[in-house]
């Protein structure tokens, strides 16, 4: 056998090896395994200053989004209940949005929190105003939320 022969042989076997065993496939133990084990944690120059976006976030802010989003939920459904025990919106946009109904309120209520927090923490590495890293916003809108809901569970249970 000559030599490009045996390189075209053996490519076809690689060829076929991959086609049976796709390492590429995404399933949730690559969900999994992409969330916990991100090979690139860091920058690879520590001295730049711009922002660079990785691949892998800390779990505190997969936390802090998902507690976020579920409290935002539990929001709408506790100022529909207020609403209707005779309270009013304080908020002047979603005064003006719950008008329109209660699905109208709750979906467009998810998407600006939902848009709002896939923001935050796609930039979380970033600084604003070159002081401030852009996930601590995240940790004030859950801080935020987490009052409010408290706040209005404490007014639903005076109202009952």
């Amino acid at each position: 056998m000559r030599g490009s022969e045996l390189l075209v042989e053996m490519s076809e076997t690689a060829v076929d090896n991959r086609m049976h065993a796709d390492r590429r496939s995404l399933g949730w133990r690559t969900v999994f395994y992409g969330f916990l084990r991100s090979r690139r944690r860091l920058h690879r120059r520590e001295e730049e200053e711009e922002v660079r976006f990785l691949d892998w976030h800390h779990p505190w802010l997969f936390f802090l989004a998902v507690s976020t989003m579920l409290m935002s939920g539990l929001d709408a459904f506790m100022t529909l209940q207020l609403i209707d025990r005779g309270m009013v919106e304080v908020n002047p946009v979603m005064a003006e949005v719950i008008r329109h109904g209660t699905a109208v309120f709750a979906a467009s209520k998810l998407f600006l929190t939902a848009f709002g927090v896939l923001s935050l923490v796609y930039l979380a590495k970033a600084h604003f105003l070159n002081r401030f890293r852009t996930g601590l916003f995240l940790t004030m809108i859950f801080s935020f939320y987490a009052c409010l809901v408290c706040y209005e569970f404490v007014f639903l249970l005076q109202t009952i």
